[in-house]
């Protein structure tokens, strides 16, 4: 006779978390296709992740602005 005959719990478990992931992983293709799609055409010889850079200091960003008030609160304590 055979010790487990039926699919124990876990492997149901497992089972529906790959159908789970998959699901995701099908849904972030959708998007990025979807994004893709309706994103506007870019200028020739224009890199995407360069595009609105200017030359020179680059404005702090939001995260380096808040810490750095709280270092300069800090040093006037």
């Amino acid at each position: 006779m055979a010790p487990n005959a039926r699919p124990t719990a876990a492997k149901r478990n497992r089972e529906k978390a790959l159908v789970e992931r998959r699901q995701e992983k099908e849904a972030r293709r959708r998007d990025a296709k979807e994004r893709k799609e309706t994103a506007g055409p870019r200028a020739p010889g224009e890199d995407p992740d360069l595009a609105g850079i200017k030359p020179g200091p680059q404005p702090l960003a939001d995260w380096q602005i808040f810490e750095e008030a709280e270092e300069v609160e800090a040093t006037e304590s």
